[in-house]
């Protein structure tokens, strides 16, 4: 594994912020942090917390910062990592979304914890399985539908009766219904890309690897 293959986000986030993505343990090799980033204890949910010491491992699967130099990050497999930016650098927040957390709404309760103007956030999408790869029965996409009938779109017929579901577009769907329009990323797939990326579908339930998804805001731009 190289340097070469950690992903910095294509987003047009004001130079205060800083952001990763790539197998965990490379990021961690090749990145000073500011800080110990805040792990959680991710369990497919809706719960969001501030990126502080004392909810480090709390269970939740978002969380957010207005503080300098607070490393939020979260970690996966096949789910989407969604970053959240102030243009203003004002806040960041890093977003666990598997199809269970996104049904249950994670996006909107951790924009309503932001507590700001949503059309002024910019959004980005990271490494996910792509819609090619991940197949799911009638019960993900009725979920998805009760939550948010919109995401009809992101669900096409598999040959065997099933769905093959989009999970950016998913993310997607759920950011502009709440009114965030600046959103980018989307295009990297866990499961087509190895080298950059682990998959949970394509590695094994027994392979504990992760990708780890980092944010933070500087104190100063020059650091």
């Amino acid at each position: 594994m190289s340097e070469n293959n950690l992903i910095r986000p294509n987003w047009p986030a004001p130079p205060q912020i800083e952001a990763y993505t790539g197998k965990k343990e490379l990021v961690e090799q090749y990145i000073s942090f500011p800080s110990e980033p805040i792990w959680l204890r991710q369990v497919h949910g809706n719960e969001v917390v501030e990126a502080t010491l004392e909810n480090r491992e709390k269970e939740a699967d978002a969380l957010y910062t207005k503080k300098t130099n607070h490393v939020c990050v979260v970690d996966t497999a096949d789910c989407v990592p969604i970053l959240i930016c102030h243009p203003k650098a004002t806040l960041v927040a890093a977003i666990h979304a598997g199809w269970r957390g996104l049904a249950k709404g994670v996006i909107e309760t951790t924009l309503s914890a932001l507590n700001v103007d949503n059309k002024e956030l910019l959004a980005w999408i990271g490494p996910c399985i792509s819609q090619k790869h991940y197949e799911v029965g009638d019960e993900v996409k009725a979920a998805f539908l009760a939550h948010n009938p919109d995401a009809e779109k992101a669900f096409i017929p598999s040959s065997n009766g099933r769905w093959l579901a989009d999970l950016s577009e998913m993310a997607r769907i759920n950011l502009k219904k709440q009114g965030v329009t600046e959103i980018f990323g989307g295009e990297y797939c866990t499961y087509s890309d190895p080298e950059r990326f682990y998959s949970y579908r394509r590695d094994g339930s027994s392979q504990k690897r992760r990708i780890g998804t980092f944010i933070w805001i500087k104190d100063r731009i020059n650091k």
